[in-house]
């Protein structure tokens, strides 16, 4: 188990490592006024997106269920883990926004502010210090 845990820890790092840099990107992209400038950020966000938070995702996924199917018998009626399974569902649809939104500025189709990006940004930050705080002290 130790060793699923291991791999599920660093799958959530790197998956994370793209949820709070993507939503920066698109305040980057939503500023840029010329045309290399959006080719570029078109480029770097589709490859983020596919190459490093799909896979990465998948991977929390299919890793956190298996822990969730071997711990289930002891932690399956505390709190704090359906709490954490909820925010999870949470960040996987914010996941899946993240990608209606980098297509929606790839084909210029965005009405939304680089302020928006920025508050949009912030939103995994705190689900991931709501979901440690559950996970390593259980306060409910």
């Amino acid at each position: 188990m130790l060793w699923i845990k291991a791999f599920h820890i660093i799958a959530v790092v790197c998956w994370f490592a793209g949820l709070f840099y993507l939503p920066r990107l698109f305040v980057y992209h939503s500023e840029s006024q010329d045309e290399i400038s959006h080719d570029r950020f078109v480029i770097m966000a589709r490859r983020l997106y596919n190459g490093i938070m799909m896979p990465s995702m998948i991977a929390s996924v299919v890793l956190g269920l298996w822990l969730l199917v071997l711990v289930w018998p002891a932690y399956g009626h505390q709190a704090w883990l359906h709490a954490k399974l909820a925010l999870v569902l949470l960040l996987l649809a914010y996941h899946l926004y993240c990608n209606r939104l980098r297509i929606a500025l790839a084909e210029r189709r965005s009405q939304h502010s680089s302020r928006y990006f920025r508050i949009f940004n912030e939103l995994p930050v705190l689900a991931l210090v709501v979901i440690v705080i559950l996970v390593v002290v259980k306060p409910i």
